[in-house]
């Protein structure tokens, strides 16, 4: 098995030095060094439509139906799936595993003795009680047990059917190979380099029976078929996928079964049952050495940058590692970059707090309108896989004395693990040429910009992007003026050209600013400190060093949860990133110690200031209306005693928060209505948790929901019956004020004050009525109280 291995190792490497990607160097249309173009690999054929090319049409399906070349898939890197049996062993492994057969003892025991307990059964002997106990458990073990092989079977991958393998896996490339071509017509680009070396672990891995963890970012549900695709079309065994239960649908979800999805409740705590068939699933494919893709975010990002980790399926991983039933597996971050995600429209209505769109996977590669579109490319690149076994034994050794399984260490080893693969994700994503648009028509002042302009700000665009090691997607020797021509004519619903007569030029603006910022907020991680620095002295434009320390820290802790930043502490990344933009003549520094704006900066109008200052404005702008909002939990007048909090529930909270920001905004007294999004809205809220400014109250009555009110210290003060802006909380609300864009809200800021409270004056009256979920609450409560 060794030396089939090393054979195969050497033959990958020759093949790879044989095609001349490695090692050689051209030029682009700047004069830039770039890798060579057969590099970069399209992976996708253009596909023959049978009413215009019906002979290529049936040449192409006969090449699929009978395997030839890689569409086969028979050597393929990896141990053995599609076999038959192959899901009844798994099934079999999991359902006797010590862990769930456990778990079912326990529930039989515990479910015996409270059956018995309410019969209320008098005058039995403990013998006779022990004999029922005993009975009872039997008949309750023999239905845990039908239950335990009712969820295997709905959630276990069925990629076992030999009479259908040949057929699924024809079908499935030739559909994937058609969908992607026709969506994304110019083609589906990998790095090779990239993906040799992934099959060098791979070849390893299969070796020494361990795991892939694919961790690819989640835009789209066109992510699925993507990965999926690649594996089969590169010849590497085909992931075992981490999948929602809304896309266990009739015929496609037997389908994507059959090809490695497997279906999982997106809750699962509350249910040990469910619990430990799951975790026992995960570990059981990790010890045969299955390749396994879990999507790090745990939801498709509807902001366009990655999102906080959700550790639930990473947790059990590390466990496995741990417990020493896995003997390692390499982590592989995924990056995904799309010209067009098919959802954007979607997901700004979501936002926006609009019922959310029944959607699925099989609805969008099956509606037709989208196939009929041209959404230009997509660039999938890899970070270096990593050993999970040895990136823990470094852990330990850096944090030690550390124990593993200590309930307190163990949190840190998921965050630390989880944003890692955050980080190095980040680093080898693709800057898209609609994310170069996008960024440069949203960080520009005025109405449009023309054309010479917008090919002019890409240009220094792509430029900074690669000089702070980020990448920009290959442009194949097209000019810039061609790359842009190309993406506003995929973007047409978002990016406009003025049609007035006596123009002198093309000029552009954003038609939909909400939705095209889905495609600015891919680039932030490559600006986050520099956007931090400098709205740290976004108040004057010139401070001492040590008050600019002091906004830089209070900013970046407020934004925590949604920023993704490098490692080193505030302090050093600050000496770094100012180092940066003075050498970028953005910034200068005085031998006193004072940090002002550059006289270079001056004289372009501080164009690069503003640049970064547009990157954070929206964000800075949420978290002050989520602290704004907060004023609305002040009791209301009939109601109103000093230090007591009104309670809300949390989703109608939610909603009266985006109330008012959409009131503020069509107002003016809020700059951009993508702040008034109810993604960051929630991360603002679960921050302020965290920092001790709210609480949330989990409840399970009637069914599990949240309930918010103020900490004692921030809760507002009446004067004279009336909401007053003073006190902490105002005092927040005032200090993230000096971050916002200026404008209108900042002139008038007494104006503003007195509109902001009178609206959430009126939202506080709202909430002083109890919603449903309150009133069964204090029902079930009073029940209660009147027991005792």
């Amino acid at each position: 098995m060794a030396d089939d291995t090393e054979e195969r190792l050497r033959i990958l490497m020759e093949e790879y030095k044989n095609s001349g990607s490695s090692g050689r160097k051209v030029r682009d249309h700047q004069g830039l060094d770039l890798d060579d173009e057969r590099e970069h690999r399209n992976l996708t054929q253009e596909p023959r439509r049978i009413r215009e090319d019906p002979v290529a049409f049936m040449l192409n399906l006969g090449l699929h139906y009978r395997g030839t070349g890689w569409r086969g898939y028979k050597n393929y890197i990896g141990n053995k799936i599609l076999y038959p049996g192959f899901s009844d062993r798994i099934k079999s492994l999991v359902l006797s595993s010590q862990s769930v057969q456990q778990v079912i003892s326990e529930l039989a025991d515990r479910q015996a003795k409270q059956l018995l307990a309410v019969q209320k059964k008098k005058n039995i002997s403990e013998e006779e009680r022990a004999k029922r106990i005993e009975k009872q458990r039997k008949q309750l073990r023999r239905e845990l047990e039908a239950v335990a092989r009712g969820i295997t079977d709905k959630c276990v991958s069925t990629m076992d059917d030999a009479r259908n393998v040949r057929v699924i896996t024809s079908i499935f490339a030739f559909l994937l190979n058609n969908i992607l071509a026709r969506l994304y017509h110019q083609g589906l680009h990998i790095k090779e380099s990239q993906w040799v070396e992934l099959k060098r672990i791979a070849l390893m891995c299969q070796q020494n029976k361990q795991s892939l963890i694919l961790a690819p970012c989640h835009k789209s549900h066109i992510d699925y078929l993507v990965v999926s695709y690649i594996f089969f079309r590169l010849g590497l065994q085909i992931p075992h996928i981490v999948a929602g239960e809304n896309l266990d649908m009739p015929i496609v979800g037997p389908f994507l079964k059959s090809c490695g999805a497997f279906f999982i409740k997106r809750e699962w705590g509350n249910n040990p049952m469910y619990k430990a068939i799951m975790e026992e699933y995960i570990t059981t494919l990790l010890s045969e050495g299955m390749n396994f893709e879990c999507f790090i975010e745990g939801t498709r990002s509807r902001l366009g940058k990655l999102l906080s980790p959700k550790l639930g399926v990473i947790k059990i991983i590390l466990d496995a590692i741990i417990s020493g039933r896995v003997s390692d597996c390499y982590i592989v971050p995924m990056s995904l970059g799309y010209d067009k995600i098919i959802e954007t429209s979607s997901y700004a209505n979501e936002l926006l707090g609009n019922p959310k769109e029944k959607e699925s996977l099989w609805g969008l590669v099956t509606n037709t309108r989208i196939l009929q579109f041209k959404w230009g490319r997509v660039d999938v690149r890899l970070n270096k896989p990593f050993s999970l076994r040895t990136w823990l034994e470094d852990q330990l050794q850096l944090r030690s004395p550390m124990d593993p399984n200590d309930p307190i260490s163990k949190p840190i080893l998921l965050k630390s693990l989880g944003y890692r693969i955050l980080s190095d994700i980040n680093a080898v994503s693709v800057v898209m040429p609609s994310a170069l648009l996008g960024t440069v028509i949203l960080t520009l002042r005025g109405r449009g910009v023309g054309r010479s302009e917008l090919i002019r700000r890409v240009d220094w665009l792509c430029k900074v992007i690669r000089a702070k090691g980020g990448q920009v997607a290959e442009f194949y020797g097209m000019s810039t003026s061609v790359i842009v021509d190309r993406t506003v004519s995929i973007h047409k619903d978002l990016i406009g050209e003025q049609k007035v007569k006596d123009l002198l030029e093309p000029t552009f603006y954003g038609v939909n600013p909400f939705e095209l910022s889905y495609y600015r907020n891919q680039i932030i991680h490559l600006f986050i400190e520099e956007v931090i620095k400098l709205g740290g002295s976004k108040t004057d434009q010139r401070m001492r060093y040590t008050d600019l320390l002091d906004e830089i820290s209070f900013l970046s802790s407020l934004l925590k949860l949604d920023m993704i930043y490098k490692p080193g502490g505030v302090e050093n990344n600050t000496r770094r990133t100012v180092r940066w933009l003075v050498e970028n003549d953005i910034f200068e520094v005085t031998d006193d110690g004072w940090v002002g704006l550059a006289d270079a900066e001056r004289a372009i109008g501080r164009e690069n200031y503003d640049f970064l200052c547009f990157l954070l404005w929206p964000f800075v702008e949420s978290y002050w209306l989520a602290a704004v909002s907060l004023f609305t939990l002040v009791p209301s007048r009939a109601n109103y005693s000093p230090g007591v909090s009104a309670k809300a529930d949390a989703r109608i909270f939610s909603n009266r928060a985006q109330a008012l920001g959409k009131t503020l905004y069509y107002q003016g007294d809020v700059n951009y209505l993508e702040a008034v999004n109810k993604e960051t809205l929630s991360t603002a809220f679960n921050r302020y948790q965290q920092q001790g400014i709210m609480i949330m109250e989990r409840h399970h009555t009637p069914k599990p929901w949240v309930e918010v009110s103020l900490t004692e210290a921030y809760i507002p003060e009446r004067v004279n019956g009336v909401l007053a802006p003073q006190g902490l909380l105002w005092l927040l609300a005032e200090r993230i004020g000096k971050f916002r864009m200026e404008g209108k809200n900042r002139r008038d800021n007494a104006n503003v004050s007195t509109r902001v409270l009178r609206l959430a004056e009126m939202l506080a009256e709202d909430n002083a009525t109890p919603s449903a979920n309150q009133k069964t609450l204090r029902k079930q409560m009073s029940q209660d109280k009147s027991k005792l």
